[in-house]
């Protein structure tokens, strides 16, 4: 515990050092300062299943003070209950502007909910690249595959355990215990996880921005699928052309093998620069829009 309480702290440091507003309680969103534009987002913001966040009115602009209200890659995540959404949260949605969605399934939630073609875009990790970029990569004095993630299924494990040491590669799990692993690294800050992501040879992951870091860093990556990220991790490959980067239960190793033997490639490159374009064109818009 101490060494993720120390990895928490690193977070909550960073964190820190942003540009911020003042600070307001969730349960009273009118105490919020006053802006004339709000973007909510993003991440799971409106996903009322969340352990944490799920239901605080304030992600749906509940009680904001804002001239205007809009959404910028904002997911449901696991939530996909139309008949829940529609009341009353459906109603709170529609005072915004604009809506804009990193994921198919939320995409499809607004469009069923309220009638309305949520715009599609890119994670901001993976829109805005430059930053992580910045921070440089872990060098090592040898090869090692990224772990990122937790509760994998354990056929996973005993795949990738088998592929790493076919190739006398180690294994480091960052940001979670994974006993499998060779190596523990729990306490990273988000600058640490950059750099280890951007030295690792490639990634191995069962969460979205394991995903995501491996697409910016162009690293050959496998994920698997579990039940509270399952939307998340199959809109997002599907949404990039990285369908082969899922692996199944179903030749684990032969699939392992294609998705970990190369990077992702110039055509998932082409469509994340793709939309990266139409994800700026949402941003200029929604900020420089007058009534």
């Amino acid at each position: 515990m101490p060494l993720y309480k120390m990895k928490i702290r690193r977070f909550f440091d960073a964190f820190a050092a942003l540009p911020l507003s003042a600070p307001f309680p969730l349960e009273r969103p009118a105490d919020a300062e006053e802006f004339p534009l709000v973007i909510v987002g993003s991440d799971e913001v409106w996903n009322l299943r969340h352990p944490w966040y799920g239901g605080y009115g304030a992600f749906y602009g509940e009680g904001l003070r804002s001239g205007r209200l809009v959404s910028y890659a904002a997911t449901f995540g696991n939530f996909d209950s139309l008949d829940r959404l529609r009341e009353p949260w459906a109603d709170s949605l529609r005072r915004f502007s604009q809506i804009s969605v990193r994921d198919l399934n939320s995409k499809r939630l607004i469009k069923d909910a309220l009638g309305l073609d949520a715009e599609l875009v890119l994670d901001p990790c993976l829109q805005f690249p430059e930053a992580i970029w910045n921070v440089g990569k872990e060098e090592k004095g040898s090869a090692y595959l990224a772990v990122y993630g937790h509760s994998f299924p354990g056929w996973f494990q005993n795949a990738v355990r088998r592929w790493a040491d076919a190739r006398s590669i180690t294994l480091i799990s960052i940001g979670y215990r994974n006993d499998w692993a060779d190596e523990q690294s729990l306490d990273a800050g988000p600058e640490d996880f950059a750099r280890f992501m951007a030295g690792a040879a490639a990634v191995v992951t069962n969460f979205f921005h394991g995903c995501v870091f491996s697409l910016v860093n162009d690293k050959p990556f496998a994920c698997v699928l579990s039940d509270y990220r399952s939307n998340k991790l199959l809109d997002l490959t599907a949404m990039v052309g990285a369908e082969r980067n899922v692996i199944s239960e179903e030749s684990p190793s032969l699939h392992l093998d294609a998705a970990l033997g190369e990077p992702p490639g110039s055509a998932i490159s082409q469509r994340i620069t793709a939309l990266r374009r139409n994800s700026s064109a949402y941003l200029q818009h929604v900020v420089q829009y007058t009534p």
